[in-house]
């Protein structure tokens, strides 16, 4: 046997109460219904007058004032009224808006940092012989590249005159520039309606 599940009522002024499953509204708008409030109190309603919600409770046009009105009683009936609307739609031109737009400039100061390679070159005397060609090699940032002379002696031989430093810095600077940036910006102008006959179309509620 499944477990029936209590339907949630909502009242006015907070009033809360809840009736014991679904089963039982199934008699149509005229049968009526007894709703369990959370202060303890009881009302039989029309189903007619419960008002399903989106959120799966039930609105019910009653208050506290109401239930206390009917005093040590278990029931209170609850008539259900209706209202009928008659609506009538009408286009009516309430104003128009003229929109313009201008373009601003301004100057702003872009400072962007901008690196270049500066090479310093030093000669070393260095006056050693050597045995051979010497290779060309790095220390750090610099780069040594050595030159060698022949000599007349009672051999020849092969000497160091000196070594070319070649060393590479990275030096930033600041060159600020002037940019033009352009900002739009828009004007709102409202122009009188022109009068003119609009028609209205009657629909029944």
């Amino acid at each position: 046997m499944s477990k029936r599940t209590p339907l949630i009522v909502v009242g006015k002024d907070g009033l809360r109460g809840t009736i014991e499953s679904s089963d039982r509204l199934a008699g149509g708008p005229d049968a009526r219904v007894e709703v369990h409030f959370d202060d303890g109190r009881v009302a039989e309603v029309p189903v007619g007058a419960l008002v399903p919600s989106d959120d799966g409770t039930y609105y019910l046009p009653l208050g506290p004032a109401d239930l206390a009105a009917i005093g040590g009683e278990e029931a209170v009936v609850v008539p259900v009224v209706a209202e009928e609307a008659e609506v009538r739609k009408q286009v009516v031109e309430t104003g128009r808006v003229r929109v313009a737009k201008t373009v601003r400039e301004r100057e702003e100061v872009v400072d962007v940092p901008l690196w270049r390679d500066e090479v310093q070159v030093e000669r070393v005397p260095i006056n050693r012989v050597v045995e051979g060609p010497v290779v060309v090699r790095h220390e750090g940032d610099t780069t040594i590249i050595p030159l060698v002379e022949e000599i007349l002696v009672v051999e020849k031989r092969l000497m160091l005159r000196e070594e070319l430093r070649v060393t590479t810095r990275h030096v930033e600077e600041h060159r600020p520039q002037r940019v033009t940036l352009r900002t739009e910006e828009a004007t709102v102008e409202r122009v009188e309606p022109t009068p003119r006959r609009t028609r209205s179309s009657k629909h029944p509620s």
